[in-house]
């Protein structure tokens, strides 16, 4: 299957540190990292995902344009809150996207805080930033879409070893990671595939504090179809619950905790 869109969907990297793109924030999430979340989905991502159901969030300068200042002035209403009872995460789109105004961002948090910090990512765009820039980062939330590579281009319209790169590096860096594997029927779901990619996850060691697998849903056709696209996945059902259950434990059978 070829992936073929307008040349608009995408418009750049984001490089300067003073201001971001913004897509939206939710203030009490509870399945976007530890405890209940803040949560920053930043604008822009250079993936094409077959499943995306935020394409909104593509395009980088169709968020609104914020300053440091503004994203902690969100923040800091809760930040009490957020001490004991989580975090924030900072999402998207896809938040390397805005690599420099991300981590200035989350530099800022931890240190007038000291809140716990989750990025959100597929990793792609990691070789872009310094190893000191996770710093402030307590947890990478790392989305590794398909374990065979022709076929995780063929869902994502990107390479894979990047993702596989980053994992390594996070690794390398002590870093603590969750796991999130969407399971698509006909794509990501068979269980030879699974079973690779549990056999990797395993092999990152106790830094994987928990695989989410994710089944697959219908709830952004209607954004496709908004935004004019051609929505290849409409006839996809979802996983049913012993799906959904038969993927966990082969993750499980590898002493994974998996949810």
């Amino acid at each position: 299957m070829t992936i073929s869109y307008p040349d608009d969907t995408f418009d750049g990297i984001h490089e300067a540190a003073c201001h971001g793109f913004l897509h939206s924030v939710e203030s009490g999430a509870a399945v976007d990292g530890p405890g209940m979340r803040f949560v920053f989905f930043m604008a822009g991502c250079q993936f094409r995902c077959l499943y995306c159901h935020n394409p909104d969030t593509w395009k980088l300068h169709n968020g609104t344009r914020v300053e440091v200042d503004d994203m902690l002035a969100q923040v800091g209403k809760y930040s009490r809150f957020l001490k004991f009872a989580g975090g924030v995460t900072f999402s998207g789109g896809e938040p390397l996207m805005q690599a420099e105004f991300v981590g200035a961002t989350a530099r800022a948090i931890k240190e007038r805080w000291g809140l716990h910090i989750a990025l959100d990512t597929q990793g792609f765009l990691h070789g872009k930033v310094p190893d000191s820039w996770f710093d402030a980062i307590d947890l990478v939330m790392l989305d590794i879409k398909h374990i065979d590579p022709v076929r995780y281009k063929e869902l994502t319209a990107q390479e894979l070893q990047p993702t596989l790169d980053f994992a390594q590096r996070l690794v390398r860096l002590g870093k603590q990671m969750r796991i999130r594997y969407v399971l698509v029927p006909g794509w990501s779901d068979a269980p030879d595939d699974v079973a690779k990619m549990a056999d990797l996850v395993a092999s990152y060691g106790d830094l994987v504090e928990l695989v989410e697998v994710l089944p697959f849903h219908q709830l952004g056709i209607s954004k496709w179809d908004r935004l004019g696209l051609d929505y290849k996945l409409r006839d996809t059902p979802t996983p049913t619950h012993d799906e959904a259950e038969a993927a966990r434990d082969i993750f499980r059978a590898r002493g994974l905790v998996a949810t």
